[in-house]
């Protein structure tokens, strides 16, 4: 997807991904730009993905779900319904903080999922990334610090980044963010605007936060009087084991704010997502909605309305847990095969990726340039987009959603071959 070409870079890169405005004969130059501009620039990432546009490119680097999976049948339904009996209401100026119904409609589905919540907690936002920035901007000044997993969402980094924030990485096992680690860093004098977190699936990991460490979390929120943005763009594609309460429904004092999205869970083109926070911070969040864009989409508002009403988006939601479960086995049990030993891979519960680590001194960027994209026709996102501050080379995410069945093995094995090459000149 388009976030995963884009990440901050030194301005002085700007001419490998051809888009410097200095050499470019356009009459703009640097010096009318805003300071934040100098953190919205391109990344080699988007270098290496432009052979992206080729149709023999098996490509693991998106977030996509399976567009096979999309319910267009109901799709196309609601969207007759919403136009032809609703007419000009559907096609017309609405209130900014989202369709009534829509607003309710969500709150009714995360209250019965464990988070209590009313259609007043709720702003209907473009897709969650929508919220990403907006609540950047809402509490964010420049300076301040932002801590993150690390690795984190290279999407959230880019929504940070026009806001000048800095930011603190801390690391990462098997049971989501060390905390423990949080706080010690807290003891020694870390004062933090924000922490952002996706605790279900992480993006690029796929693990989850544990139970002990979400409760642990909110403590020092609280204690340490800092705000949370949990992402919880993954959590309903849970495939085994057992739920964790959102850190929503922990909280006691509205220090989080919770984002969703349909994107994973219907479909992507809708660019639905929302924020369900404290009463103060939404009304606060929709103001600067309101300055963004206006509103969301009266007719994609109308229809999603009209599906969550007409039709079971829980029995859909089971056969994409089915399907992508299927997928994940494929593509890990794909690597058991034919990766080299020395490559380890993280075996998530749910959502939509894995996360690779190679031998210390492998650059998985150099890799794909020089070998996968050419020669074994593979694309993915190497990891050192995903850290905010540290430069690590030696990681990958890899998609299993969005690909075939076919094209998992025949990519996944290709790949191997390749790396067990590139691997017995290293040893």
């Amino acid at each position: 997807m388009a976030l995963a070409l884009l990440i901050a870079m030194p301005q002085g890169q700007w001419q490998g991904n051809g888009i410097n405005p200095e050499a470019s004969g356009s009459p703009m130059s640097t010096n009318h730009l805003a300071q934040r501009m100098e953190t919205v620039q391109p990344n080699a990432i988007g270098e290496l993905l432009k052979f992206g546009a080729d149709p023999g490119l098996i490509s693991f680097a998106g977030g996509y779900p399976d567009g096979s999976l999309f319910p267009l049948a109901q799709l196309n339904d609601v969207y007759q319904t919403a136009i032809l009996q609703n007419g000009a209401q559907s096609l017309q100026y609405t209130v900014s903080d989202g369709d009534p119904k829509l607003r309710a409609q969500l709150a009714a589905r995360s209250t019965a999922k464990g988070t209590t919540c009313t259609s007043d907690n709720i702003l209907i936002l473009q897709g969650s990334q929508q919220g990403l920035d907006l609540v950047a901007k809402m509490l964010v000044d420049p300076g301040d610090i932002i801590v993150t997993e690390s690795p984190t969402f290279l999407g959230a980094i880019i929504a940070f980044h026009p806001c000048q924030p800095r930011y603190v990485g801390i690391p990462m096992d098997e049971n989501g963010m060390k905390t423990e680690v949080l706080e010690q860093r807290l003891k020694e004098g870390l004062k933090p605007k924000l922490l952002y977190t996706i605790p279900d699936f992480q993006n690029p990991t796929g693990v989850t936060l544990s139970f002990e460490r979400r409760k642990h979390l909110i403590a020092l929120a609280n204690q340490y009087d800092f705000m949370i943005l949990e992402d919880t763009a993954y959590r309903e594609l849970r495939y085994v084991g057992v739920e964790p309460a959102t850190l929503k429904s922990l909280d006691t004092q509205d220090r989080v704010i919770m984002l969703g999205s349909l994107s994973k869970v219907l479909a992507p083109g809708l660019r639905l997502g929302w924020a369900n926070g404290s009463v103060s911070m939404i009304q606060k969040l929709g103001l600067l909605k309101l300055a963004a864009d206006t509103q969301c989409s009266t007719l994609n508002m109308a229809a999603a309305s009209l599906y969550l009403e007409r039709y079971n988006l829980d029995a859909h939601i089971e056969t994409l847990r089915d399907a992508y479960q299927r997928k994940k086995n494929l593509m890990l049990e794909t690597i058991r095969l034919h990766f080299p030993q020395e490559v380890s891979f993280t075996d998530p519960e749910g959502g939509l990726f894995t996360w690779l680590t190679f031998p210390n001194d492998f650059d998985s960027t150099r890799f794909m340039r020089d070998y996968a994209l050419s020669k074994a026709k593979v694309a993915y996102v190497p990891g050192s987009s995903f850290f905010p501050n540290a430069n690590e080379l030696n990681h990958a995410r890899f998609n299993f959603s969005g690909q075939t069945d076919a094209n998992i093995v025949k990519g996944i094995s290709a790949l191997g071959a390749l790396l067990k090459l590139e691997m017995a000149k290293l040893s």
